[in-house]
């Protein structure tokens, strides 16, 4: 009895986390609490993009994060974006240059605020096309920067590593969200999250090297629509306040625009459709069983959350996350 009363109660050995991805480091106490709560301060902060400028053929950083409270109690992993484009266009005598510069940004930028950090994370959406010098920065940078490495790894790139390859670090986070591509097609599913893609590349997963962290979406969306072609994508516009307009249509996921008008500053003129694709906490949950069931066991995972300034405390609690965290 005690031994069963035992089994139902333990927590998972597994880590959580928090991405934050603002340029302004600036949390609500709702978002502090869940962090502490969840994730024992354990969080992933986006400190600035590396964008490659076609005017000058240069790469640059931009989006540099700004901490506007104390991090001294926070538990700290840097995130750097690099963009695909920047590979594309770079020269590979300049590889070593963009290591050494981002590596030096990034510990500009965390010894202002006094962060210590052990490891770091690249995150690149790499191609077949980019992968050697994509992967050639990658060790010129942790080789400069004395830290350990990981890599964000999208869905693809497990399914025919044999072709995009397998970067040269110790770990991957696998982004386990954004499956398919934003489009105007009001019949495909979420792009976010659906089983059906996500079954493509699951089965690819226990053949893949690395050892895999995980990241799960806690984002919703709408897509803007207007003659068959998407306008925008917004993030803070979701169906109760679509809802609360109106102005529209419904039908299920979908919204048409039934005269123009300005909704909170942003025009939607008649017949335009609000595609709102959004993760429940029942989209989450079956979004973590699928891959707990096909993910190869490993003692110290870590899964993290995407993402904690857009958080709404009413829709993910802490002990939410807590028991989707407990299927790995």
């Amino acid at each position: 009895m005690v031994c069963l009363l035992f089994t139902c109660t333990k927590r998972s050995k597994v880590g959580i986390a928090f991405y934050y991805w603002k340029s302004d480091f600036n949390l609500n106490s709702s978002q502090s609490n869940i962090l502490y709560k969840a994730a024992k301060n354990n969080i992933y902060i986006r400190f600035f993009d590396i964008n490659w400028d076609d005017k000058v053929h240069k790469a640059y950083p931009n989006a540099l994060i700004s901490f506007k409270q104390p991090t001294n109690k926070l538990k700290i992993t840097p995130v750097i974006y690099i963009s695909n484009k920047t590979f594309e266009n770079i020269n590979s005598n300049d590889i070593d240059s963009l290591a050494i510069n981002s590596a030096k940004l990034l510990n500009e930028l965390a010894t202002l605020q006094k962060i210590r950090y052990q490891d770091i994370q690249i995150d690149c959406d790499w191609t077949i096309s980019t992968k050697d010098k994509y992967f050639s920065f990658l060790r010129s940078f942790e080789k400069i920067s004395h830290r350990n490495l990981e890599v964000t790894i999208r869905l693809h790139q497990v399914k025919y590593k044999e072709t995009t390859g397998v970067p040269p670090v110790g770990k991957g986070v696998l982004m386990f969200y954004n499956m398919g591509k934003l489009n105007a097609d009001v019949i495909v599913k979420s792009s976010i999250y659906n089983k059906a893609d996500a079954g493509e590349y699951v089965a690819y997963l226990p053949g893949y090297p690395l050892k895999l962290d995980v990241a799960l979406p806690l984002f919703s969306w709408s897509i803007h629509i207007r003659d068959g072609r998407v306008i925008q994508v917004y993030e803070k516009i979701k169906s109760v306040r679509l809802n609360k307009a109106g102005n529209f249509k419904r039908v299920g996921n979908l919204y048409t625009a039934k005269k123009s008008f300005f909704l909170s500053g942003i025009y939607v003129k008649e017949n335009d459709i609000f595609k709102v694709e959004e993760t429940d906490l029942h989209t989450l949950q079956n979004a973590a069983q699928q891959l707990a069931e096909s993910l190869p066991h490993q003692n110290d995972r870590t899964i993290i959350y995407y993402e904690l300034s857009n958080l709404d405390p009413t829709e993910f609690s802490a002990e939410a996350i807590l028991k989707v965290s407990d299927r790995f």
